[in-house]
């Protein structure tokens, strides 16, 4: 774990569909608020700067706390940077004697400070220990592929990455760690360009990618994060109040979509070929606001090639109770 204190140099943060986020959070003077994901502080100094407010940043990396020391400094008691889940935000914030903010922002997935680094094993576009811990705790990817039985890593392969050489990826990977351990990120990641073909129009995708995205889910537990961070942004959100996420895979997406759209009363499942059914056993507790998601301008796809894959949903939050039950 990095020293705290000692700030990472050398890494760039762009943080992605951000005007317009702070556009939807619907920010004003005297408010209160949540930066579930604060990694580099992209969404949180926005926030700040938009209104004289109270921010809430949360973020499980120890790593990023250096920067939230130089964001305390410039805006004192306005900013308060808590060490956790965004999953436990709701139990994050009620420490604090917070039952409700006004507006929550999360931005999904592996953060700059964390892809950039070789130390934490995010990537394999520089070689480093196969690690791939958000919280820098807990198992490694490392421990993940030595260690797991080969079926059970085709299922996460599969269902995580939605690679559908995912067998032969498993194979591979159990075949090899039987020679030696694997542990580095250009070593597995040369185990799979080995087995999975790559295609002159797949536009550039590297054929670990969907693997890395699975071991990475899944050593982070973050579908099971997002879950609870939906259901705790329900209980923290005052009526009115605004819940933005932004997404970078169709996994994410497709949950945070099929969320609002069951708390405003849509029930899910269904084939998209049928009318949504109306789930009127709850009165609901969302509203959608965005009915499409918003996608990176043109602009902002060239100027940070990792927002092309992103997706803004945004709903408003109703009088209704939570769903998801009161604690």
């Amino acid at each position: 774990m990095r020293a705290p204190g000692n700030p990472i140099k050398g890494y760039s943060h762009m943080p992605v569909l951000c005007d317009e986020a702070i556009f939807y959070l619907n920010i004003k003077k005297g408010g209160r608020y949540v930066d579930g994901t604060f990694g580099m502080g992209g969404y949180a100094s926005r926030i700040l700067e938009a209104a004289n407010c109270e921010l809430f940043a949360i973020d499980r990396d120890p790593a990023v706390f250096p920067t939230a020391l130089s964001l305390s400094q410039k805006y004192g008691k306005k900013f308060v940077p808590l060490q956790g889940c965004f999953g436990n935000m709701d139990k994050l914030l009620f420490k604090h004697g917070i039952q409700k903010v006004d507006s929550i922002v999360l931005d999904l997935g592996v953060s700059s400070i964390q892809l950039d680094d070789p130390s934490r094993g995010f990537s394999f576009r520089y070689d480093g220990p196969l690690d791939m811990r958000m919280g820098q705790c807990g198992l490694t990817a490392g421990e993940v592929v030595n260690s797991m039985a080969e079926q059970d890593l085709a299922d996460i392969i599969y269902s995580l990455g939605e690679e559908r050489h995912s067998r032969r990826v498993s194979r591979a990977i159990v075949e090899a760690r039987g020679n030696h351990p694997i542990s580095s990120t250009a070593s597995l990641a040369n185990i799979i360009r080995q087995v999975v073909p790559h295609k002159k129009h797949s536009k550039g995708i590297d054929p670990a990618t969907r693997t890395f995205q699975a071991l990475r889910i899944y050593v982070n537990d973050e579908l099971g994060e997002l879950d609870r961070g939906l259901a705790a942004a329900e209980k923290l959100l005052k009526p009115g109040g605004r819940l933005a996420i932004v997404a970078f895979h169709s996994l994410e997406d497709r949950r945070v979509k099929n969320f609002f759209n069951e708390r405003q009363g849509k029930k899910t499942g269904r084939s998209r070929y049928l009318p949504p059914e109306a789930d009127n056993s709850k009165m609901p507790s969302f509203s959608v606001i965005t009915k499409r998601p918003i996608r990176p301008s043109e602009a902002e796809e060239e100027k940070n090639p990792r927002a092309r894959s992103a997706r803004l949903r945004v709903a408003e939050r109703t009088s209704a109770a939570p769903w998801s039950g009161l604690i």
